[in-house]
């Protein structure tokens, strides 16, 4: 069954306006694969003005957002919320949200839960530390993080998986294709496992971890890797090339 190569950028807390403009006018001017979904993460305040000036087909998303409504939670930002600026997708779960702002794998399953229920689409990421992959815990780990996402949801239409090995994240380490597929195999296997088959041939698992130009298109040869999330490169002109790492 055919998936869809799906790349998205995060921008976590960088831009500006001039900035903004200067990424979008590279993603314009391309060309990107038109069989490839791009997506971008955009820091809350330029959500709007990102919006207005992207083009239709590349989706904006945000980097957060909380399991509720509205309410006293002061900083956050709920689904209803990004769904009333026109955005439709939000990534959640973000090793960066998990280590440095301490969310639990409950809090992540219960905020993915509520946004696919807003009407939302989630990237939903999960990975392993260092510490746990010499450990050799990295499959107990993805499935324990997974089985939280699992016991929340009911229907996995809307979200795509980014398995992102904490230890490849900005530190320009990078999983080997083959150490990449191998977490993505045992991903999928759990999927048919513990979901049911046809959730596992249809929901993307997309590979997060220092992705660049030049390591994209080898990655992109495994069969269970079904696109990048891709940090500090989406920054720069080369986030081009990765979307196109299939051509």
């Amino acid at each position: 069954m055919s998936r869809k190569f799906f790349v998205g950028g995060n921008w976590k807390l960088n831009g500006t306006k001039k900035i903004a403009d200067e990424l979008l006018g590279n993603l314009i001017k391309g060309p990107l694969d038109p069989n490839v979904e791009v997506l971008i993460g955009v820091p809350y305040v330029y959500l709007d003005y990102v919006k207005e000036k992207a083009p239709c087909n590349i989706y904006v998303a945000a980097q957060n957002c909380f399991k509720t409504e509205k309410g006293a939670f002061t900083g956050e930002i709920s689904p209803s919320m990004l769904k009333d600026i026109g955005i439709d997708w939000v990534i959640l779960g973000h090793s960066e949200r998990r280590q440095i702002f301490h969310e639990t794998d409950t809090l992540i399953a219960e905020k993915i839960n509520y946004a696919l229920e807003s009407g939302l689409s989630v990237v939903a990421c999960i990975g392993e530390t260092l510490e746990e992959r010499e450990a050799g815990q990295t499959e107990a780990v993805v499935a324990k993080q997974i089985k939280a996402i699992k016991d929340k949801i009911c229907n996995w239409e809307n979200v795509v998986v980014a398995y992102e090995p904490v230890w490849a994240i900005g530190t320009g380490k990078t999983a080997s294709p083959q150490q990449a597929q191998e977490v993505h195999k045992i991903l999928r296997k759990w999927l048919a496992d513990e979901v049911n088959e046809t959730v596992s041939k249809t929901t993307r698992i997309i590979y997060g971890g220092s992705v660049t130009a030049s390591n994209c298109k080898e990655l992109a040869k495994e069969s269970d890797i079904d696109g990048f999330l891709v940090g500090g490169a989406s920054l720069k002109p080369e986030f081009v090339d990765i979307v196109n790492a299939k051509k």
